[in-house]
């Protein structure tokens, strides 16, 4: 089974490269983030037509998560637990059947956190913590999952072309990278790393200063899965050359294949 993740940065302004990208990668399951759009105006028409089923957690002009599905998906919830006030659309879940074992596949968009210090950094450390949460209680069920997404984290150096010009950013803080580190911990795998060692790999190119052609890039765009996908993991890959293409987001997508 191949599930993606892509940050599509708006789906009317991806209208055709997403489109694109589907008919070439052929994702069995797909978790879009930032599609800024309310569920009502979201195009499903283009991706069941390419039999995927579609399910949104939209949001006006912001956020938004969505999973396209290949395959049917069963008890479908919107919104991380933890914090009933939280009205940001930023999570998305749904249990998927493959052959022969079920696997909640986990669609997110985890808080930018800018301004720091500042509420939206406290709002992104919250987060973080609500998201262990739902890691540690899917541990305890023993249930077979993965989180997928737009982390807005650097884990370490070696995935930013130029570390010390983040140093100070809410992705690449102490604090941020020790609430990563907190949920790999609990026994999830990054896996890109388990696949992939070393700098030059990037999930992420700013719009601006020619980031792409100076390939000033950040990895942000991450799977953690559970020890039960981490056995069935076969490869991890990011779709770099997706950046350079016409209208592109200003992330690409990042895949797994599991054997499942």
């Amino acid at each position: 089974m191949k599930i993606a993740s892509f940050n599509i940065n708006g789906i009317k302004a991806r209208a055709t490269a997403l489109p694109d990208w589907l008919d070439e990668a052929q994702p069995d399951v797909v978790v879009l983030q930032e599609i800024k759009s309310v569920d009502e105006a979201f195009p499903r028409e283009m991706f069941e037509e390419r039999g995927y089923n579609v399910e949104t957690h939209g949001q006006k002009s912001f956020n938004g998560v969505a999973i396209l599905s290949k395959l049917p998906l069963e008890d479908v919830t919107r919104g991380l637990p933890g914090d009933e006030a939280d009205d940001q659309a930023r999570w998305i879940e749904a249990t998927v059947m493959g052959d022969d074992m079920a696997v909640r596949v986990c669609g997110l968009y985890l808080p930018n956190g800018n301004p720091v210090p500042g509420p939206k950094y406290d709002y992104k450390l919250a987060w973080m913590e609500r998201l262990q949460a739902r890691a540690e209680a899917l541990l305890a069920e023993e249930t077979p999952f993965l989180m997928a997404g737009d982390y807005n984290i650097i884990p370490q150096a070696e995935d930013a072309a130029k570390p010390e010009s983040w140093r100070e950013d809410a992705l690449f803080r102490p604090e941020s990278r020790a609430a990563w580190r907190r949920l790999v911990n609990l026994g999830l795998t990054d896996a890109f790393r388990a696949r992939t060692q070393g700098p030059g790999h990037y999930s992420f190119w700013d719009y601006q200063a020619g980031a792409w052609n100076r390939n000033n890039g950040i990895r942000i765009d991450h799977f953690l899965v559970s020890p039960a996908c981490a056995d069935r993991l076969r490869d991890c890959q990011i779709d770099r050359d997706v950046r350079g293409r016409d209208k592109p987001s200003d992330h690409v997508p990042i895949w797994v294949e599991l054997d499942i």
